[in-house]
C-alpha cells in the first residue's frame, strides 16, 4: 500500500493531535531499502506489520530522527519539499501511529492478539533463530526434482486412496476407537505444527525473519500459527506465493505418506483397524490442505493469490469493493473502486463477506454439543459470540450507509431502501419456513426402542405419532436403520451409553443421564445403538434460528 501525499480534508486535518517540534520514528519502525530495482521501499512497524511507500515518503520517514524540526527536513530534502508538505505526510504517519508519543502497544511486547473477524493468536515462541537451522535443509530440497518427487507421491497417495474408496466408506460409516481418534487428533496437530514451521523455513531461506509462533483459536478452532510477513520484504512475488503454499505443500506430502502406507498395509494383510486410521489421517489432511488453498479467509491460498497478483490487502480492499458496489445498488451515488484494475474485485469482496459466516456455523456446529453440556457458561458463551456477529452486522450496516452518503446517495433514499430491506428481512423470518427436526439417538433396552436425548434437546417438539428417523453412528456416512413412530407413553429418565452422543467405540461402558421417549417399530433395527432424528414439522425462519442456536442453552 503506497502513501501519497494528497492534501487532507481541512476537519481531518483539523482533528489531528498536533505534530512534535521534532518528530522522530518509534521505536519499532524501519525504513527498509528497495530489495532491487524497481522494487519498492517497505516500511515494517509493530514487529509484523509492513506498507509500500515511494521513495519521497521514504525519505522523509528517514529525516525524522527527534532531531529536526518540519522545516529542517524541509530543507534536507528540497525542493519540491516544503515545510506544509513535510507537515501533512508526518500527520499521516502520526495518525499510523509511526511516530513516538503513541499509545501502541507494540507486537514485541504483545503475546495475544486479536484478528477480526474472529481469529484469537497467543504467541509462544519467536523462532527465527530455531528455523534458521533448517537453511541448509531447505537449501537442498529447493530443486525441481524434488518437486516431482512430490508431484509423484501425491497423486500416488490420491490414487491409493481411490482405489480404497469401499474401505474408505465403511470406516466413515462406524463409530472410531479411542485408539485411532487419539491417533488421528495427535498426528493431525504434529502436521499442524509442521505445517506452519515450513512457512518459516521457506521464509528463513530466502532471507525473510519469520517473527512469531504460537496457538491460536481460528473461528472455535485450535490451531497454530507462524507469522511470515516479512515475506513482504522480499523482491519477488514468486518467493512470497512459494512461502504461502508451504505450509499446504506439507500436507499433501502428508496425506501421499499416509495414503501410501494404508495401502501398504492392505496388501500385507496387516490390521484393518490400522489401515482404517491411515485411510482417516489421509482423507482429512488431503480435506484440509483444500480448505486452507481456498482464497475466501485469510489462510494459504489467500496469502498465495495475493502474493501472485501482489496486491496488498487485497481482500480488504475486495470487501470494500463489494460494500460500494451494494451502496450503489440500493442508494445510488458515485464510487471510487478500491481495486479500479480487477475486474472481479466485487464478486470476490461479496464472497469473503459471507464465507466466515459460514465457516463460524460450522465451527459453532462442531462444538455445539460441549457447549451445551456446559449449561449457563455455555449459554454465555454462544450469547457473547451471537452479540459479537451482531456487532459485526451492525458495522457493516454503518460502513454501507457511509459509503452511501460520502458517493452523495441521497439520505431520504437511504431510509426507505433500510426500512424496506428491514420489512424484508422481518417477512422472511416470520413467513418463510423450515424443516425442523430434534437430534439424538436410540438405544434398544428390554425389548423397547427409546429415543434418547439431553436436556438440551427440544423435547416438546417430540410429540406422539412423529416420524423418527433411525440411522448408524458413523463419523461421517450414517446408514439407514429404519423408521420409527414417537409412542403416546410419558418420557422416562434413563441413562445411556456415551457412545449414543458421539461416535467413537469403545466407551459403552461410559453412561450419561437422559430423557428416554418410548418408541414404535416394526422391525427393531439391527444396531443396538445409534443416531436418531425426530420430524417435528416446520418453523418460520426466525423460531427456526432461536431454537436451533440459542435455546438450547436455556433450557
Amino acid at each position: 500500500m503506497k502513501l501519497t501525499l494528497n492534501r487532507p480534508r481541512p476537519q481531518a486535518a483539523a482533528a489531528a493531535p498536533p505534530l512534535p517540534e521534532y518528530p522522530c520514528l518509534a521505536e519499532d519502525v524501519v525504513v527498509h531499502e528497495p530489495a532491487e530495482a524497481g522494487a519498492p521501499w517497505i516500511v515494517q512497524f509493530d514487529a509484523g506489520r509492513y506498507l509500500r511507500v515511494g521513495a519521497g515518503m521514504a525519505r522523509l520517514l528517514r529525516s525524522a530522527d527527534g532531531t529536526r524540526t518540519a522545516g529542517d527536513i524541509a530543507a534536507v530534502l528540497g525542493a519540491p519539499w516544503t515545510a506544509e508538505l513535510v507537515g501533512e505526510g508526518l500527520t499521516r504517519a502520526q495518525r499510523m501511529e509511526l511516530l513516538r508519543g503513541t499509545d501502541r502497544k507494540t507486537a514485541a511486547r504483545r503475546r495475544f492478539a486479536f484478528v477480526p473477524p474472529l481469529t484469537f493468536q497467543f504467541t509462544v515462541v519467536r523462532p527465527e533463530r530455531f528455523l534458521a537451522r533448517f537453511r541448509p535443509l531447505a537449501a537442498r530440497l529447493a530443486h525441481r526434482s524434488w518437486a516431482a518427487a512430490l508431484v509423484a507421491l501425491v497423486v500416488v497417495g490420491i490414487l491409493c486412496l481411490a482405489f480404497q474408496l469401499p474401505a474408505l466408506a465403511d470406516a466413515l460409516s462406524r463409530p472410531v476407537s479411542v485408539s485411532t481418534l487419539i491417533t488421528l487428533v495427535v498426528v493431525t496437530y504434529v502436521g499442524t505444527v509442521l505445517h506452519e514451521m515450513a512457512h518459516g523455513i521457506v521464509l528463513s531461506h530466502y532471507g525473510g525473519k519469520p517473527s512469531r509462533m504460537g496457538v491460536m483459536l481460528f473461528y472455535l478452532t485450535p490451531a497454530f500459527f507462524c507469522d511470515v510477513t516479512d515475506g513482504w520484504r522480499l523482491p519477488g512475488s514468486g518467493q512470497r506465493v512459494r512461502i504461502a503454499l508451504a505450509g499446504i505443500t506439507t500436507q499433501a506430502a502428508i496425506g501421499g505418506v499416509s495414503g501410501i502406507a494404508a495401502a501398504a498395509v492392505a496388501l500385507t494383510g496387516g490390521s484393518p483397524g490400522v489401515r482404517d486410521t491411515l485411510l482417516l489421517l489421509t482423507l482429512t489432511t488431503f480435506v484440509s490442505g483444500v480448505f486452507n488453498a481456498l482464497p475466501f479467509v485469510k489462510l494459504d491460498g489467500y496469502l498465495a493469490l495475493m502474493s501472485h497478483l501482489d496486491i496488498s490487502h487485497l481482500r480488504d480492499r475486495s470487501m470494500t469493493d463489494a460494500r460500494r458496489l451494494v451502496a450503489r445498488v440500493l442508494f445510488g451515488g458515485r464510487y471510487e473502486r478500491a481495486l479500479p484494475g480487477v475486474s472481479w474485485a466485487p464478486l470476490f469482496g461479496l464472497v469473503c463477506m459471507v464465507f466466515p459466516v459460514y465457516v463460524l456455523a460450522m465451527a459453532f456446529t462442531v462444538w455445539q454439543s460441549m457447549l451445551e453440556a456446559m449449561g449457563l457458561v455455555g449459554a454465555t458463551v454462544v450469547s457473547l459470540g451471537l452479540a459479537y456477529l451482531a456487532l459485526r452486522l451492525y458495522s457493516g450496516a454503518l460502513r454501507l450507509g457511509a459509503e452511501a452518503r460520502a458517493a452523495g446517495a441521497r439520505r431520504w433514499r437511504i431510509w426507505a431502501v433500510s426500512l424496506v430491506v428491514l420489512a424484508a428481512l422481518t417477512g422472511i423470518a416470520r413467513e418463510v419456513t423450515l424443516p425442523y427436526t430434534v437430534s439424538g439417538g436410540f438405544v434398544q433396552r428390554d425389548g423397547r426402542v427409546l429415543f434418547v436425548a439431553t436436556g438440551a434437546a427440544d423435547l416438546d417438539a417430540v410429540t406422539p405419532g412423529a416420524t423418527v428417523r433411525l440411522r448408524g453412528s458413523g463419523i461421517v456416512l450414517h446408514e439407514d436403520l429404519g423408521e420409527a413412530r414417537v409412542a403416546g407413553s410419558k418420557p422416562v429418565q434413563v441413562e445411556a451409553p456415551f457412545s449414543v452422543f458421539a461416535p467413537v467405540a469403545g466407551l459403552d461402558s461410559m453412561k450419561l443421564p437422559a430423557t428416554g421417549v418410548p418408541l414404535r417399530v416394526n422391525r427393531p433395527p439391527a444396531a443396538a445403538t445409534g443416531l436418531a432424528e425426530v420430524d417435528a414439522g416446520r418453523r418460520g425462519v426466525g423460531d427456526w434460528l432461536y431454537l436451533r442456536y440459542l435455546a438450547p442453552f436455556w433450557r
